[in-house]
């Protein structure tokens, strides 16, 4: 059955893919983006497909749209981007929440959060599952997206306890693939254009604080098993890959798939930044049949290629 789908952040990174694969899926798409972070260039592909639509537009203004979905992915994620103005970020975390949250309400939408491993803090739980509460610095430099993103959950689970609204949660652990920004100051990222490039590899700390690293494909798929499920099932459900690395892993990885000849430099590590990052992925697994399927390797190979062709 065909849907009108509703994309805010829809230009960015997760929400291009996201976009991809709805409108292979047959589905009407309104991609909603102010361009902050996300790039006209990753929905450039869908511009030409009648059932495509981009609307340049800031969620923390109220949208009105006729639609039978919504995923709302709009916020800037990595640390560069959202500390660059924070009380924005926070701004697009709450207000964005609100606003889409009322347009849910008003069409009788179902609506689905994209919220994030950031939620759990630096844990003292490891692996995070979701039912632990977390350990979250609220005065901190980082405090702008991880204390939005636990302020939106919170009012997803409000309207649907006061409103009766249909929601969904998901919690993503750090994802990688083509599409990252060239400067978005991500791990995976950052790694990759400083060894195509011949640059030293910064590792901010002593590199054995752990990531978990889980392809955009996957991701995507667990996106669209959430929005399927039935039985006022809400989630909040962990996506992202159980398999942990250290840093120092990721980098020795990169350099070696990209067959330049790197060397490691150490910077201290930013506050806050959390020591040890892996989802407990059982809800995923049991109540979504999810689980991630390309290995690190693999979807670095495909990362690489797409960093290859931009810097060229």
């Amino acid at each position: 059955m065909s849907l009108r789908i509703t994309v805010t952040g829809g230009a960015g990174f997760l929400g291009s893919h996201l976009c991809d694969r709805l409108v292979a899926e047959g589905h009407e798409v309104l991609c909603v983006d102010n361009f902050f972070t996300g790039r006209r260039a990753n929905v450039t592909q869908l511009l030409p497909n009648a059932n495509f639509e981009v609307l340049r537009h800031d969620v923390t203004f109220p949208l009105y749209v006729e639609t039978d979905h919504i995923y709302n992915l709009a916020c800037p994620a990595s640390p560069i981007h959202y500390q660059f103005d924070p009380v924005q970020t926070t701004k697009t975390s709450v207000h964005g929440a609100i606003n889409m949250l009322g347009l849910a309400k008003r069409v009788k939408a179902r609506i689905l959060q994209a919220s994030t491993s950031e939620v759990y803090g630096d844990p003292e739980v490891h692996p995070q599952i979701e039912s632990y509460w977390g350990r979250v610095n609220p005065v901190g430099p980082r405090s702008c997206y991880d204390e939005g993103k636990r302020c939106a959950e919170t009012l997803f689970f409000d309207y649907r306890r006061q409103h009766g609204l249909d929601i969904k949660v998901v919690r993503i652990f750090n994802t990688y693939g083509p599409r990252m920004a060239l400067n978005d100051g991500r791990v995976v990222s950052n790694f990759i254009v400083q060894a195509l490039k011949g640059d030293d590899i910064t590792i901010y700390g002593d590199g054995n604080q752990t990531r978990s690293f889980c392809y955009v494909d996957d991701l995507v798929d667990g996106f669209l098993k959430m929005m399927g499920t039935e039985n006022g099932f809400c989630g909040p459900v962990n996506l992202g890959n159980p398999v942990e690395f250290t840093i120092a892993e990721l980098a020795e990885k990169v350099v070696s798939l990209c067959g330049g000849r790197s060397k490691v430099v150490y910077q201290p590590l930013p506050q806050d930044d959390p020591q040890q990052r892996q989802p407990d992925i059982s809800v995923a697994r049991e109540r979504l049949e999810w689980e991630p399927k390309v290995a690190l390797s693999d979807g670095l190979k495909e990362t690489i290629g797409y960093f290859r062709k931009v810097l060229a």
